[in-house]
């Protein structure tokens, strides 16, 4: 990381900004593009692990392109805000911001791990005492991200005057 002065580097603080963002880009390498998709989750942990969950629909491209590879890279962020210093034109600006870039291998879940991964996609919402219709939840995909690398970065800014 170029501006390591951003970087956050313990587990706990990184999970911190995961839980206030509210949508995770994830990136599938396409045939001639990346295929970013913006999505929905939740988290938790294993072996001392972030997983993220994801849902969707049961077709689509994300589908295709994971048959073909299961490694993936995400990034969510939060908190941002553009900061104007006072008394200086609108170029002398920054944002701040928390963001978290990360890569894994994605799988979908089984059916019979489902129920509790939608849980936890209403739980990061706050959702508690949610019901899903057997329906529905035929319908539905949800896929499980076991994160490999994470890395996370602050901008922070002392707005004078504010």
């Amino acid at each position: 990381m170029r501006r390591s002065d951003r970087e956050v580097t313990k587990l706990d603080e990184i999970v911190r900004i995961m839980e206030k963002c509210d949508v995770c880009r994830l990136a599938f390498r396409g045939e001639d593009y990346p295929y970013i998709l913006p999505l929905n989750f939740g988290l938790s942990f294993e072996n001392d692990r972030v997983i993220l969950y994801f849902h969707g629909a049961d077709k689509g491209k994300k589908y295709e392109l994971l048959a073909r590879d299961d490694r993936v890279s995400f990034e969510m962020d939060c908190a941002r805000r553009l900061v104007v210093e006072p008394g200086k034109s609108s170029c002398a600006c920054t944002m701040e911001y928390e963001s978290v870039i990360g890569k894994g291998r994605l799988q979908i879940v089984p059916k019979e791990e489902k129920y509790e991964a939608l849980c936890l996609l209403m739980k990061h919402y706050h959702i508690k005492d949610v019901s899903f219709q057997e329906t529905v939840m035929a319908k539905t995909t949800v896929m499980k991200l076991a994160v490999e690398e994470v890395t996370g970065k602050i901008c922070r800014k002392e707005q004078k005057g504010a």
